[in-house]
Parts: C-alpha cells; structure tokens; sequence
C-alpha cells in the first residue's frame, strides 16, 4: 500500500474515535469517552511513531525548505500531543478539564492531519515515484507491527505467536516473540 494512504487510513481512522468521543461527551457517558480515550492514545502514539520513525526522516531533506518546514513542525505537533495526552492521563473522566484538554487535543490533532494531507503529501507525491511511495508503505507497515507488539503484554504475543504456530514461543522474551511475529507476518 501507498505510504501516503496508509497514514490517511490512520487519519480517519482517529477522526472517526473522535466523532465517537464527541458523542459520548454529548451524553455526558464519561466510562465511553475513558474508553475511547484509550483507544485514541493508543492509535495517536503508534502513528506519530511511525511517522517520527520512518516518514519525517524520509521526507525532511528531500523537497527543499518548506517541505523541510512543514516537518520541523510536524515534530512539534507531536509534542504537544503528547504533554495533553500526559496531562489528560491525570484526569478522570468526570473533571470538568478532561473534556476541554479532549477537545483541544482533538482540534491539535486534526488540524495537523489536514495539514499533511493538503499540503505535506501533495509536495511528497511530486517527489518520489510510486514505488518508492509503496516501500514507505512497507516500512510503516513494518514500523506498525514492531510499535503494536511493543504495546501487548507478553501473554497477548504468546496467544499471537501461538496462532502463527511459532515454536518455542513460551522460551522467548516479549522482544523476542515481537521480533518473530513481526517477522513471520511479513511485516
């Protein structure tokens, strides 16, 4: 898959959590929007991962000073994500701060991903071929394998590797067992 396509996926994949979130906030349900706030963490921390890890060092240097620009930003972005992300986790859902540190993180958040896609992936499209664009794909798709398997627990690996039928799983380390499933997933 196209490396700019699969960061879109992951853009509207959190765009729809925070439609969800929104709606539980409406309704004042504050055990969803825990829930959800979960799994939007868990989604914006693997993506800008993979994006810190294998995009922005592809791209930084590569079109010039505004593409250079938009990527110096980018990292920024990131980091105010996640000082809101660290600031939210001290909060219960019921704080009257939690929402408003919600939305401002939700408007950080799609503001950015608008961002990349008007401007940042036009101007990287231009510069790279299609298969190029099909490698970054890979590599994100290999950077997502090793940053989900870093978020299970060892127990979660071993159901996993057990499924691939990887033999001496139960001996292995959870790095070990993140490595092998990575690999024999072929990512």
């Amino acid at each position: 898959m196209d490396g700019l396509e699969l960061l879109r996926q992951d853009h509207d994949r959190v765009r729809s959590l925070f439609t969800s979130f929104r709606e539980a906030a409406d309704a004042e349900d504050t055990d969803r929007m825990a829930g959800l706030t979960g799994e939007i963490f868990h989604e914006l921390q693997v993506h800008t991962a993979i994006e810190e890890e294998v995009f922005y060092p592809m791209i930084h240097d590569a079109g010039g000073e505004d593409l250079t620009e938009h990527t110096d930003e980018s990292y920024e972005e990131h980091h105010v994500v996640d000082v809101l992300i660290e600031e939210i986790r001290g909060l219960g859902a019921s704080d009257p701060a939690y929402k408003a540190k919600m939305t401002v993180l939700m408007e950080n958040v799609e503001h950015h991903a608008s961002e990349e896609e008007d401007e940042m992936f036009p101007q990287v499209r231009e510069l790279f071929s299609q298969n190029e664009l099909e490698s970054l794909g890979e590599e994100l798709q290999a950077a997502r394998t090793r940053h989900e398997a870093s978020a299970m627990t060892k127990q979660e690996l071993v159901e996993q590797a057990r499924d691939l039928d990887i033999e001496g799983r139960s001996a292995m380390t959870k790095e070990e067992l993140a490595e092998e499933i990575s690999r024999r997933s072929g990512s």
